[in-house]
């Protein structure tokens, strides 16, 4: 379970910072970005690449970068540029 959220907080780490939203999310946004994005990035494109506490990375960073994305543009989030 504490290894789970740990993955899901980089997973999401890594998906901030690919989008460049990384400054304006805290830890918890971050474990909930890798957690949900890794179900979704899991569910659409499968389980392949190495895999960490029963996550698939590739597919999980990928699902958590669209996540990011999505939520960013539903609620109007700009980059700082």
């Amino acid at each position: 379970m504490i290894w789970s959220l740990i993955v899901g907080a980089i997973i999401g780490a890594v998906a901030g910072a690919i989008t460049n939203r990384g400054e304006s999310m805290g830890w918890i946004s971050n474990i909930l970005a890798g957690l949900i994005g890794s179900a979704i990035g899991q569910a659409v494109l499968g389980h392949w690449g190495p895999t960490l506490a029963g996550m698939a990375i590739i597919p999980s960073i990928i699902g958590a970068v669209v996540l990011v994305l999505v939520v960013s543009a539903v609620l109007g989030i700009r980059a700082r540029n």
